[in-house]
């Protein structure tokens, strides 16, 4: 742990003013989370810059005295990324919270990272623009953690992950230089590409402070469908069998039955019915701007899972319908976390082998004594499987779970599939990373953090096992 002596803290103040730097244990302490399981690693010192030369200036200090420093956003990640694990200069990046431009000619917006997801999306749709990004997590997460970590959402299956809708990018260094990495085009051949580099890098490489998104005409229509199955792996199943028939949903999600149950729970105003036996529920959307081709895409897609063994399928006929669906899908994390501890793991894997991940899934818990509630975007495969401690004791989850997460990701790995989808490796999956990667493939990896980051200063002991 670095030692912050009072003439750090008074060179902090003289950069951004002694209003924007906090050492009181409360603010610490509020800045030492995210929304992994129960962790808490305080910094030594909060400080909120205002523009991109303050957070230089905070860097060169940084620095020429080796003090970790972490970028910090919206704290809503789930793999740690934004904990202080070793102190340091906790950088929080909520001052940096403007939308600079909209361009309506080149549809792209340049924004600073602190804006929220859904304030950005609201703020294009004025201007008839849409941004498809949209994380679970979108009325509180920055769109600058959604670079850190390539967010996705239900979306990513027709319209892809934030890395998809990145241009541009200014990016403080770790030693106070300050660079973009890109060009404000549609496409750019021209060198390494640094963007998508920096995209999905956890806050390790540089420090996002402005940032160029494309941007699409908005759809005017879609159709939202609610399909109940009576066997969990029939739903999965399906999932493949919807894009063979043709059919490339905007969203195609995937809820089991305690999802469903404790999300309803937890929530007011959603009310679904379910019958007693149906063990998983399907939540599928179709978008565009002609309705009639739509409902035929609609038709198809009920030919589909009438293959199955399914119940009556709910169509939301109105806005406030899709809205109340839409809220129940997007709370089912919090619904989960709300009723026992947990922990969350983000597998990924090719979209036919989810009714393979999924069964093995359970037999690993039932192994290990452990109680799995499963949801995530189907569509591309994305399965988020949050692991429920219950009635486990103590040692059990200490000793068991982890053995269980260890094979759980084996056999991720073993489908062609790996260890996140849109939540990061961070702080809670680093020591998983040799399942997916082989020696070489890490070094190349610590290489590139070496070039940007040779003191080893920003966002340390994230994404390699053996850092710090």
């Amino acid at each position: 742990m670095v030692n912050l002596d009072q003439n750090i803290i008074s060179s902090l103040q003289n950069i951004v003013g002694a209003s924007f730097v906090f050492t009181d244990e409360e603010t610490r302490k509020d800045y030492g989370h995210d929304e992994t399981e129960d962790y808490n690693f305080p910094p030594h010192v909060v400080v909120k810059p205002a523009n991109t030369l303050e957070i230089s200036e905070i860097m060169k200090l940084a620095n020429a005295n080796a003090i970790p420093v972490v970028p910090i956003g919206g704290r809503t990640g789930l793999s740690g990324g934004a904990l202080s694990i070793l102190g340091g200069i906790g950088l929080s990046m909520e001052r940096l919270n403007k939308i600079l431009s909209i361009d309506e000619q080149n549809l792209q917006v340049i924004t600073e990272p602190a804006v929220i997801t859904q304030v950005l999306k609201e703020a294009v749709l004025e201007k008839g623009l849409f941004y498809p990004v949209d994380p679970s997590s979108m009325g509180s997460c920055f769109i600058g953690g959604n670079i850190a970590e390539n967010s996705g959402g239900a979306r990513a299956v027709k319209y892809g992950v934030t890395k998809d809708y990145v241009l541009n990018l200014e990016v403080v260094l770790p030693n106070g230089e300050i660079i973009w990495t890109g060009a404000n085009t549609l496409k750019n051949s021209t060198g390494y590409n640094l963007t998508q580099l920096m995209v999905g890098s956890e806050g390790t490489l540089g420090i996002v402070t402005k940032i160029v998104l494309k941007l699409w005409p908005k759809n005017n229509h879609n159709v939202l469908m609610l399909v109940p199955f009576y066997k969990s792996e029939q739903a999965c199943e399906a999932v493949s069998a919807i894009f063979r028939a043709g059919i490339v949903p905007s969203a195609l999600e995937f809820m089991e039955r305690d999802a469903l149950d404790w999300t309803m729970k937890f929530i007011d105003g959603v009310s679904v019915p379910i019958k007693e036996n149906i063990q998983a529920n399907l939540l599928i959307e179709v978008d565009g701007n002609y309705p009639d081709v739509l409902f035929q895409e609609a038709e198809k897609i009920m030919n589909v899972v009438e293959a199955f063994e399914i119940d009556e399928v709910l169509f939301a006929d109105t806005e406030e319908q899709k809205n109340a669906l839409w809220k129940m899908r997007r709370a089912v994390g919090e619904a989960v976390k709300s009723n026992s501890v947990y922990k969350e793991e983000d597998t990924v894997v090719p979209r036919y082998e989810l009714p393979t991940l999924l069964k093995g899934v359970k037999e690993i818990g039932n192994k290990y004594g452990f109680q799995s509630v499963c949801y995530g975007h189907a569509g591309d495969g994305n399965l988020h499987i949050n692991i429920v401690k219950g009635e486990m004791t103590d040692e059990n989850w200490k000793t068991d779970v982890p053995k269980g997460i260890t094979e759980i990701f084996e056999l991720t790995v073993a489908l062609k599939g790996t260890l996140s989808g849109e939540h990061g490796i961070g702080y809670v999956q680093k020591d998983y990373m040799p399942i997916a990667f082989s020696n070489m493939e890490l070094q190349l990896m610590k290489g590139i953090k070496k070039v940007f980051d040779p003191n080893n200063i920003l966002n340390p002991g994230k994404i390699f096992p053996d850092d710090v």
